[in-house]
């Protein structure tokens, strides 16, 4: 089906509850470029016969008078003019007036839904947009019941602090807001289904690693009768590849000031277990000087491409920051160092089919796997049987260079209230990872350092985290308390 909506079970709740409600509604919706904001709105509310919806989209970079006359061509093709050409408005004031006009004059009995898609785009300087919506919104639309009223975006910074924060006129007046991330492995395997895409789960993985649960990404294997690795090349690996092409598109849309944001995501990029806050601004200098460089920090955590953490039990305390955006990642790791072989053709068919053979591409894919890991928390701790309260974490112990102590690693860890740590080993591997005796003695050492470094008296218990599960044999049955496989990442947990 054309407007078909894949894995947004939440989502759709939310909206039916905003539709049906017997009062004005305002939603500010945002999350990262290419995630189907836009797609989640027309296809919900566009074909809904009791339902007026208006939906008019910002131009980037475009003009205040361009802006304009978009937004007053919709409310014409929306409502009663049905297309007649109305008079340009001079300004948001204006405009507004002849969309509240229009409003009055509609059915009684139709709710009416105005969607102002890529608003910040619309806020040019000196519009006076914020303003204008503010008063319309406060003294004519949130009086009328049949209004629902959606601002979205891609600039999630400018949503949060212009809209959900708003400190002026539209202080407190969002009745929702709702930010809509990627895909999990469960959704993604669901969308890739109803693109007639039908591969294992492992395979599933594999693009994930590459291009996250971003529906945008996903719809391009559309029609692709191939494996993941011939997808993966098709689209990352050849000249006119998307994936090839889109980082830079990507960024230039979000950030006026991208090459910078490029720059700060790609040094934490090079620090998969986070880098603090104190060492990424002494690496990045003048980048991140003054109040910016907590702001450009922000701005990328709301644009989901990282994260920031408080690590339990660290040596050194303060924020840390990941990457948790699959695309950029692999962007950074493999499609930008052959960049240029790539736009002159030099590359060879089949370059992913001899890349993972090497050892370089097992290790990677480790660092991915757990990187997923972390992004599907509730399926781990729901195969483990663990309370939902559980603290989540990773912890690393590197001892001083003069000191004959024993560094250690632990991929994840859950602070539990029943008094007791589980520390969970994550391994990618194809078959059955086989607990030797060795692993065994290296399992024991790595209690005994945290217990020591972190001087915790809990309970700790050991639980596998492998994407083929792990071989039953005597160490296995003495050290580990659970085992959580790729199929159970792959479960729908709500």
């Amino acid at each position: 089906m054309k407007n078909k909506i894949i894995g947004r079970e939440n989502e759709l709740a939310i909206l039916e509850e905003f539709l049906l409600s017997n009062k004005a509604e305002f939603l500010a919706l945002y999350g990262r470029r290419r995630v189907g904001k836009t797609f989640l709105i027309r296809s919900y509310f566009s074909e809904k016969e009791d339902v007026i919806f208006f939906n008019s989209t910002g131009m980037k970079d475009g003009r205040r008078a361009e802006q304009l006359a978009n937004f007053l061509e919709e409310v014409g093709d929306t409502f009663i003019y049905k297309g007649a050409r109305l008079e340009v408005g001079k300004n948001w004031r204006d405009v507004f007036r002849v969309l509240t006009d229009n409003i009055r004059a509609a059915a009684p009995k139709k709710k009416i839904v105005l969607f102002f898609d890529e608003f910040p785009w619309m806020a040019t300087s000196n519009s006076r947009l914020l303003e204008n919506l503010d008063y319309f919104w406060n003294q004519h639309w949130s009086k009328d019941n049949r209004v629902k009223l959606i601002i979205c975006g891609s600039l999630a910074s400018w949503i949060i602090e212009k809209i959900v924060n708003n400190k002026g006129g539209l202080h407190n007046r969002l009745t929702r807001n709702l930010f809509l991330e990627p895909f999990k492995l469960s959704q993604t395997k669901s969308f890739l289904k109803n693109l007639s895409v039908n591969l294992p789960n492992k395979q599933i993985l594999e693009l994930y690693m590459v291009m996250g649960g971003v529906p945008f990404y996903l719809n391009k294997i559309m029609g692709k009768k191939l494996s993941s690795t011939q997808i993966i090349e098709d689209l990352a690996f050849k000249q006119n590849g998307f994936l090839l092409h889109e980082f830079d598109n990507l960024f230039s849309a979000l950030f006026s000031t991208s090459e910078i944001f490029i720059e700060i995501i790609k040094e934490i990029s090079k620090h998969r277990y986070g880098i603090g806050q104190e060492e990424l601004f002494k690496k990045l200098g003048s980048v991140m000087q003054g109040g910016s460089g907590i702001e450009k920090l922000t701005a990328l955590i709301d644009t989901s491409f990282i994260m920031n953490f408080r690590p339990l039990y660290h040596k050194k305390r303060g924020i840390y920051y990941r990457v948790i955006d699959q695309y950029s990642l692999f962007y950074f790791y493999w499609i930008l160092p052959v960049k240029e072989s790539l736009l002159k053709k030099s590359l060879t068919r089949g370059y992913w089919d001899k890349v993972k053979l090497k050892s370089t591409w097992s290790a990677w894919a480790g660092l991915e796997f757990e990187s997923i890991c972390y992004e599907h928390l509730p399926q781990i701790t729901h195969a483990l049987a663990l309370s939902p309260t559980a603290i989540p974490s990773t912890w690393r112990y590197t001892p001083n260079k003069d000191s004959e102590e024993q560094g250690a690693q632990i991929d994840l860890l859950f602070d539990r209230d029943d008094d007791s740590i589980t520390l969970c080993e994550i391994k990618y591997t194809e078959k059955p990872f086989v607990i030797t005796k060795d692993y065994a003695n290296k399992l024991k050492q790595k209690m005994d350092i945290f217990r020591k470094v972190t001087r915790t008296d809990k309970q700790l218990f050991i639980a596998m985290i492998s994407a083929s599960g792990i071989k039953k044999n005597p160490y296995a049955d003495e050290l580990i308390s659970g085992v959580v496989t790729l199929d159970d990442l792959f479960k729908n947990i709500l």
